[in-house]
């Protein structure tokens, strides 16, 4: 099991993430005391009589003052069992894109509804996202339990429209737990209830310290994108010449056959050198530089990986869109693609289906992918890609379009990812929306 596990919370407005996450934090004894203090005179100051623990993660004036997330907010705490980094995305729609960014690199996501409201159309919303992105195991937190009288039978009827919903975007069965809590007073988040008794499962917390937790892929093959060229040029070092950077994926030793790509180039890892000295092996997850044993052009954005189970280079490819922008894509539409720290000019050639989270249904061929919608594409690049299949690696299968005009994010891309509905021509019906002024002109 690893000791580290990454999780990301979601839910629609005024469900009670931050609360949520501010109870654990509370509750494992995670706040330092000048910082519990500052949130116990905020609360007198709203002339509350307990402390309001969404203040513990609500960071930003204006998300204090309004009382919503609008940041990701990032948290950090642990218990003897278990290290967690925690990112706490947004609930407005309009910041779906937190949503995203946040959960990108979660190993499990924790889901809110609101007990008297249920299953909600953004809940659905950041399941498929969540499903889309690949976080491979989910968590309903059926918040405010308190507020019904600890219904067992409407906390049921919650669980399993979500579980229904999960397991038709393609999560297995085990991957998905309901619980039902209370953030504001502790229900089942760290400490069980006495108030459900119906309730057999785990606490939020004894789930979190004991669910399994897929390591960094390790054993995956390596992938090593360059941030940095490194040539000092100094007396001590006239010569030296290494590659910084974050390995992705995989494991990179002394000695190893590698090739550079897009071009091809083929060479040998001679030293592996980091802050502290050189190593023998470095894993994924770890930053190092790279010493090769021949003098060849290796620049920013270039991809170092394993001679063996490399990437394919392709200026065309199909891909999936997590559409971020306000401003509609149109097929033809001219963009920027950031790849790892590529960045290359694209076109979106087409529109090949756009994925409806409601229904879980494919509309093929449609005119226009608008704000928080998914669809699968074709793009074509002016230079060559190395890419990955998101689902193998996704480090490595995951870009960003970039609008050219200002440089405003406008999708998250994943290399061939898609639902289970993408891939269901029997769900597909056919496009034809009215054609939107605002799209992104090619």
């Amino acid at each position: 099991m690893s000791d580290l596990l990454r999780l990301a919370t979601a839910g629609s407005v005024d469900d009670g993430k931050s609360t949520l996450v501010g109870r654990l934090l509370y509750d494992t004894k995670s706040v330092l005391a000048d910082t519990l203090d500052a949130v116990q005179r905020a609360s007198v100051d709203k002339g509350l009589s307990t402390p309001d623990l969404s203040l513990l993660v609500d960071g930003l004036r204006s998300e204090r003052e309004q009382g919503i997330t609008i940041d990701v907010a990032y948290r950090y705490f642990a218990t003897p069992k278990r290290t967690f980094i925690l990112a706490d995305t947004p609930g407005h729609v309009q910041y779906t894109r937190n949503t995203v960014t946040g959960a990108s690199t979660a190993q499990l996501a924790v889901l809110l509804v609101d007990a008297r409201k249920g299953v909600l159309e953004q809940t659905r919303r950041h399941a498929a996202v969540l499903a889309l992105l690949g976080v491979p195991r989910l968590v309903l937190a059926v918040n405010k339990i308190d507020l019904v009288d600890y219904d067992e039978a409407g906390f049921e009827l919650i669980a399993k429209e979500f579980t229904d919903h999960a397991t038709a975007l393609g999560y297995p069965l085990g991957s998905v737990l309901s619980i039902p809590v209370s953030a504001l007073v502790g229900d089942n988040v760290v400490d069980r209830s006495v108030h459900t008794p119906w309730y057999v499962g785990p606490t939020l917390l004894e789930h979190l310290e004991n669910v399994p937790v897929e390591p960094d892929p390790h054993d995956a093959p390596f992938r090593f994108p360059v941030q940095y060229v490194i040539r000092p040029r100094t007396p001590e070092h006239p010569d030296y010449r290494g590659y910084a950077g974050l390995v992705a994926a995989g494991t990179v030793t002394k000695g190893d056959k590698v090739v550079v790509l897009p071009a091809g180039l083929r060479t040998t890892v001679e030293r592996i050198d980091t802050h502290d000295g050189e190593l023998a092996a470095a894993e994924a997850g770890r930053s190092v530089t790279l010493v090769l044993s021949d003098d060849i052009d290796i620049a920013r954005g270039d991809l170092i990986a394993a001679a063996v189970g490399a990437p394919a280079v392709a200026d065309e490819f199909e891909a999936t869109l997590a559409w971020l922008s306000e401003k509609a894509l149109r097929p033809g539409a001219r963009v920027l693609v950031k790849h790892g720290a590529r960045t290359v000019q694209a076109v979106v050639t087409e529109l090949t289906a756009r994925f409806d989270e409601q229904k879980l249904s494919t509309v093929a061929g449609p005119e226009t992918l608008g704000l928080n919608e998914i669809g699968r594409v074709q793009v074509r690049t002016a230079e060559p890609l190395p890419l990955d299949d998101y689902a193998v690696n996704r480090r490595t299968g995951a870009f960003l379009v970039i609008d050219p005009a200002d440089g405003a994010t406008l999708a998250a891309g994943l290399v061939g990812a898609s639902l289970p509905a993408l891939d269901a021509d029997r769900s597909c019906t056919s496009g034809g929306e009215a054609a939107n002024p605002d799209l992104v002109s090619p």
